[in-house]
């Protein structure tokens, strides 16, 4: 093979690797966070950390897909109802930082587009009104099922502790 041939092949051979490479990367980073919890500290911890993610993928300029399901405990975190007579119900420390939470977790979905689903299978189970969910929060027949989908599409998984 003729030498300048060669040349061409070896670098059209290194241009596709830094391609790929590049459209590896150029792939939006996939998280699913699972809120299936009371705690509402761990939930402010759990908002934080979508934050912190949000920031570092944005300083990269690379794209992001970051979802929140909410599935069982967390429907107390999508709305305002006290949620009386459910396994859910309302206690001192949620309500004392309800505003705050709601406030943040609507600017994560309205500002940083992070998508946050709940289990409508939860909210079927203690009849809350589709109503009483706060806008911006989409049903999903079932949360550990949307989890499960989106971890098969490439979404890491996070539950904060």
């Amino acid at each position: 093979m003729h030498h300048a041939t060669r040349n061409w092949f070896k670098g059209l051979f290194a241009l596709s690797f830094l391609l790929l490479s590049a459209m590896a990367y150029a792939a939006p980073a996939k998280v699913v966070y699972h809120v299936d919890f009371n705690d509402v500290t761990r939930y402010s911890a759990t908002l934080t950390s979508i934050n912190n993610i949000i920031n570092a993928y944005e300083s990269e300029l690379r794209d992001y897909e970051v979802s929140v399901v909410f599935v069982g405990h967390g429907i107390r975190f999508v709305t305002d109802d006290a949620l009386k007579g459910t396994p859910y119900v309302a206690d001192k420390a949620l309500l004392d930082r309800r505003a705050e939470l709601k406030g943040r977790l609507d600017t994560l979905v309205k500002i940083k587009g992070v998508k946050a689903l709940l289990c409508d299978k939860t909210r079927d189970e203690i009849a809350l009104d589709k109503g009483k969910v706060y806008p911006g929060i989409s049903l999903t027949p079932s949360g550990v099922a949307t989890i499960a989908d989106l971890q098969m599409q490439g979404a890491a998984y996070l539950k904060i502790q």
